[in-house]
């Protein structure tokens, strides 16, 4: 795996942007362009499993919530990469990998910075599409409701 990172800065409170990243609706809105029909399932708490499954394929990973402060830092850790709506363990592609989410907020703007590891198969892919779902989450916590792709 090899660790990505992206970043960009929002009009707009970390907690704002933090309810856009994490709240279902806003979640699957700029999660579709990472993976088509992504959602998140689980309670987001400290040492807490989420999972992440695409309503397309089935294919999901889930995670552990490793370390959580609200409104400003998140770190998931892949324990398992799964199928079948999240029921089936398949390859380790995912597992291992961490991805973080650092939110910073200066003078009403505020810098989100995600890091994360992918496969290097998938570098390219993600490569492009990350940066197009911050675009959104941007547009969202923002205010603007502008198809963004």
């Amino acid at each position: 795996m090899k660790e990505i990172q992206f970043s960009i800065e929002i009009n707009a409170s970390k907690e704002k942007v933090w309810a856009t990243l994490w709240d279902d609706d806003s979640f699957r809105d700029w999660a579709n362009i990472i993976d088509e029909g992504t959602y998140m399932k689980g309670i987001m708490e400290e040492g807490n499993e989420i999972q992440f499954i695409s309503s397309v394929n089935g294919y999901g990973v889930t995670d552990l919530i490793e370390r959580l402060i609200p409104n400003e830092f998140v770190l998931f850790r892949h324990s398992a990469d799964t199928s079948e709506s999240g029921k089936q363990i398949r390859t380790n592609e995912w597992t291992g990998g961490s991805e973080s989410y650092s939110l910073i907020e200066e003078n009403g703007i505020t810098t989100l910075l995600v890091k994360t590891d992918v496969p290097s198969e998938q570098e390219e892919t993600f490569n492009i599409r990350f940066p197009r779902a911050l675009e959104r989450v941007k547009a969202l916590a923002e205010g603007g409701n502008e198809n963004v792709i």
